[in-house]
């Protein structure tokens, strides 16, 4: 750790908690909305913002009808703060939300065998996720039988084969390509199945393939913008 990343963990500790979960549910939003994949679900992160959003709006409902000018104005400001974080919590599980409906069969199988970027503080999905995604995939599952598998021999009504080596599940495409920001120095890039070699230093801004980067982006070397 060099001396920037000491002013860097000083200065973060000096910004109040709130306007530090503010960041990070920005980046986490930013980066949802354009990695390909399903990225793992920030639980801490959300459970600090979800009770502050729930305390903020029992505090707007007790004070409304305050006729105490000075109320009525630390009221706005609480409901216009109390307005981002709820903008950027509703867009962020919609991206997710958007992820699932494309991918439920995908998702299912890392749920069952979870990549090693996860951990049980930061699983691939939240509870209500994992809900939805499941009673997603059997309505599905119900409504293509009975609509046209049914018709079908047993062997070919699986939606997950992968006969002839040809898999039926619809994956991300990991080769897409993204702006990324080096927060700190990584070192030689290799993008594979090419001879694309090159090095990423922090301030760095890179268009690179998602696939090369996904790895330092999981461990907070790089930030998706």
């Amino acid at each position: 750790m060099d001396i920037d990343d000491l002013l860097a963990e000083v200065t973060a500790d000096a910004v109040p908690q709130q306007q530090r979960d503010l960041q990070e549910l920005t980046r986490a939003w930013i980066a949802e909305r354009v990695a390909p994949e399903l990225l793992p679900y920030p639980a801490e992160l959300m459970e600090r913002v979800l009770e502050r959003i729930r305390r903020q709006i029992e505090l707007v409902e007790d004070q409304t009808g305050n006729l105490d000018p000075k109320a009525n104005f630390k009221l706005i400001i609480i409901q216009t703060e109390l307005e981002r974080f709820k903008f950027l919590v509703r867009s962020f599980l919609r991206a997710r939300i958007k992820k699932i409906d494309t991918h439920p069969l995908h998702l299912l199988a890392l749920h069952q065998n979870p990549p090693s970027s996860t951990s049980i503080l930061n699983p691939l999905l939240s509870p209500s996720e994992l809900q939805y995604l499941n009673t997603h995939q059997s309505l599905l599952s119900t409504h293509y039988s009975s609509s046209f598998l049914s018709q079908f021999p047993n062997s070919l009504q699986r939606l997950d084969d992968t006969a002839g080596g040809i898999s039926m599940v619809d994956k991300p495409d990991e080769e897409t390509a993204v702006f990324v920001r080096c927060l700190r120095d990584v070192g030689e890039v290799w993008v594979e199945g090419t001879d694309n070699r090159f090095q990423m230093k922090r301030g760095d801004v890179w268009v690179v393939r998602w696939s090369a980067v996904r790895g330092w982006v999981g461990e907070g070397s790089c930030e998706l913008i």
